[in-house]
């Protein structure tokens, strides 16, 4: 099914009379920018009970340079529906402002058939719900950024990683294309350094310990190769430009990545 503009309404994507009327945001004064993430459990925050999985968004500060902040509002188990039905993307275009960057990243939850509340289907209503992120960012000001879902480790028999994403990353792909909107390739650079790296050698980049063997999750060598990922595809696409990188190429040593406490 196709969202209404209505809904689109709701979902906090509504814009003041005069940014209507003109289609275009007024520049506000200059500032620095800010880089949010919306997206799932891979790229967000973590806490001292879940360590040592660490989401993609905590390793990604320590690839950009300081004027550049990040925002990571990605959150564990949600699909681009179910975040935008909490209220969560509502939340994050009432904070963004004219500059800053929105980088979007769905699909894992997006998958699960089961479950209405976080389903899309990928050549409808998945693009319906991203295309509220474009436009809503688009609407303040704010550049959308599409980033392709980082995939899991799996491999067939052979030994051969295995895509797992289905039909989802070809219709982001094709709805950057239509929109115009810059496209980070995550799922097929993390595809080919899976391959690269093999079934054992990747057990290290993802959350496997004594009691849990993760396939989703990484640990801080996995979220830090991502975040990498991550950075080159900003410059490739001119998203960012090398003064706004640093790092790109250098050690980031493990115990740079902290798990606060949870808030009560």
């Amino acid at each position: 099914m196709s969202i209404t503009r209505r809904q689109v309404g709701i979902a906090g994507l509504g814009v003041p009379l005069a940014l209507a009327m003109t289609g275009t945001a007024q520049a506000g004064p200059r500032h620095p920018r800010t880089l949010y993430i919306a997206g799932d459990s891979t790229a967000a925050q973590k806490y001292a009970d879940a360590a040592p999985e660490t989401g993609w968004g905590m390793a990604l500060p320590f690839l950009l340079h300081r004027q550049l902040t990040v925002a990571n509002h990605a959150v564990n188990g949600r699909s681009s529906k179910s975040f935008v039905d909490e209220g969560r993307l509502g939340a994050v275009l009432s904070a963004i402002r004219p500059g800053d960057l929105l980088l979007v990243q769905f699909a894992h939850n997006d998958e699960k058939t089961a479950d209405p509340t976080r389903y899309t289907e990928p050549w409808s209503t998945y693009q319906d719900h991203l295309r509220l992120y474009v436009e809503g960012a688009r609407a303040r000001g704010a550049r959308p950024v599409l980033a392709t879902a980082v995939e899991r480790r799996r491999f067939d028999a052979d030994g051969r990683a295995v895509p797992t994403h289905g039909e989802y990353p070809a219709a982001m792909r094709a709805l950057a294309a239509e929109e115009r909107v810059a496209l980070l390739d995550v799922q097929a650079l993390s595809l080919a350094l899976w391959q690269e790296l093999g079934p054992e050698e990747t057990k290290r980049y993802f959350n496997w310990t004594a009691t849990e063997q993760d396939n989703t999750h990484f640990n801080p060598p996995g979220a830090i190769a991502v975040a990498r990922m991550v950075a080159r595809e900003l410059l490739r696409t001119r998203v960012l430009a090398p003064r706004d990188v640093r790092r790109p190429d250098g050690e980031i040593p493990e115990s740079w990545i902290t798990w606060p406490e949870a808030d009560a």
